[in-house]
């Protein structure tokens, strides 16, 4: 996966934006205005990946390429090396679980809006 790959997929989303919130080169993806993954893209491609506790900590204990969030809470954040060492499709599903989980917890208002797109 390369980073066109990645903001393709992303934004390929229901009710996903992009943006640059942080700095130039810090890529962000919202959805209903909520982060569910970034990545730099000055430096080797990583993306960061909301992920449920349990499952951060699995995942981490099970692939190299997965981190603790890297400027993030570490309880709830991973970081995913793009180094080839997994495939796309698992990279993919691990976006999935994020996009899933912020938009798990989007307002009642907020879900109905992302329903509605």
């Amino acid at each position: 996966m390369n980073i066109e790959e990645l903001r393709n997929y992303c934004v390929s989303k229901k009710g996903v934006t992009e943006e640059f919130p942080f700095d130039e080169t810090t890529l962000v993806f919202k959805v209903m205005g909520k982060i569910f993954a970034l990545t730099d893209l000055e430096d080797d491609l990583t993306v960061n990946l909301k992920c449920d506790p349990e499952t951060a900590v699995e995942l981490r204990e099970s692939y190299s390429c997965v981190l603790p969030g890297y400027h993030m809470n570490k309880k709830h954040w991973n970081t995913v090396l793009i180094n080839g060492s997994v495939n796309d499709r698992l990279i993919e599903s691990w976006i999935d679980h994020s996009y899933n989980l912020v938009a798990e917890k989007l307002t009642k208002t907020q879900k109905d809006q992302l329903a509605n797109l």
